[in-house]
């Protein structure tokens, strides 16, 4: 019998709609604009009436949560660096 020395991690089926995307950063006005127009270069079908922005409680960082149309594990990544090369974003979940 073959031991499994990793945990399997969950299979997304893609393409996934309404995939979650929250991102994090510092507070600032057009924080949620830089955020948005990464995103609809990787995910062009992003509904913007489904996005939601929510400052910390100290007004520090502020995190944007939408859905997107998950095509491949190369457009998430392509889109997590993009977001982490501004230099803003904090974290992508």
């Amino acid at each position: 019998m073959a031991q499994q020395t990793e945990q399997d991690a969950p299979k997304i089926e893609f393409p996934c709609p309404d995939y979650p995307i929250k991102i994090i950063g510092r507070a600032a006005p057009d924080f949620k604009e830089l955020v948005i127009d990464i995103v609809r270069k990787h995910a062009p079908d992003l509904d913007l009436k489904k996005i939601d922005e929510q400052p910390s409680s100290k007004g520090t960082f502020t995190s944007v949560r939408m859905k997107i149309t998950a095509t491949g594990a190369d457009q998430l990544d392509a889109l997590h660096q993009e977001l982490k090369a501004t230099g803003r974003v904090q974290m992508v979940i």
